[in-house]
């Protein structure tokens, strides 16, 4: 099995370590701080031999020079983490899969947040690293893709399995519960989750990561045909992303 060592970095993203002990490889998912994850990987005596970028955004993609000076590591990633320096080793897209010493992981293209952005999803593992695609309670902002793009990568994240764990990059989830609630205010278990959240941030731990299963029971952007009647799928989540974008509470 994976060993998977998850730690802040910057002021609110998480840096990823997955490990596998049969080989000893190692990969960085996203590089947004390329010392934290070097000195991170020698607490656990882990070598970095692969980095694997979902986009790129600079606090995915920025440390990737630094960590490949330093480690030697194989950088994998979508065609578009060009645009901050040199193309990627390995150039993943959708349908691809790929390997992390005897562990296998497969590439969704789940692209909306970028054009490019994508997915790594380990079955055997139940385990997938979805970058700013999905968060606990929210989804990526559209900085390049449509609501319609947008919303047929999250039907591809909501088809794993159900106890699949989801490792998003990004620690918004109050915020995300406080919008959440104000578009479903009656649901319960988001009532209950939301309780749940506050608890673990005052406790200063983690809301990340999360199961798919609470996912679909409290995401208003998974549950958005549900909150937004009478309209397409896709057009029903544009509604509830502008008013996320729009949102001041």
């Amino acid at each position: 099995m994976l060993q998977i060592h998850q730690f802040p970095c910057l002021s609110d993203n998480y840096g990823f370590l997955v490990h596998d002990p049969a080989t000893s490889a190692t990969a960085a998912i996203d590089t947004p701080d390329a010392e934290e994850i070097v000195r991170q990987a020698e607490l656990k005596g882990w070598r970095i031999t692969d980095v694997w970028n979902t986009h790129w955004h600079p606090d995915h993609a920025g440390g990737n020079a630094a960590i490949k000076a330093k480690t030697g590591a194989v950088v994998t990633g979508p065609a578009e983490v060009q645009r901050i320096g040199t193309p990627p080793d390995r150039i993943v897209d959708d349908g691809d899969s790929i390997t992390l010493g005897s562990a296998k992981a497969r590439v969704l293209n789940v692209g909306g947040h970028t054009l490019g952005h994508i997915a790594y999803v380990f079955d055997a593992d139940h385990v997938a690293f979805v970058g700013d695609a999905l968060f606990a309670l929210g989804c990526g902002r559209l900085f390049e893709g449509t609501a319609q793009q947008m919303w047929a990568s999250l039907q591809k994240l909501a088809a794993l399995p159900n106890d699949a764990t989801l490792y998003c990059a990004h620690e918004y989830t109050q915020s995300n519960a406080r919008f959440a609630l104000s578009v479903d205010p009656e649901n319960q278990a988001l009532r209950s989750r939301s309780i749940e959240i506050d608890r673990l941030r005052s406790a200063g731990k983690p809301t990340v990561p999360m199961t798919l299963r609470i996912e679909k029971e409290t995401n208003p952007f998974l549950r958005a045909p549900e909150l937004v009647p009478g309209v397409a799928d896709w057009e029903a989540f544009a509604e509830i992303r502008k008013r996320k974008d729009n949102f001041k509470g």
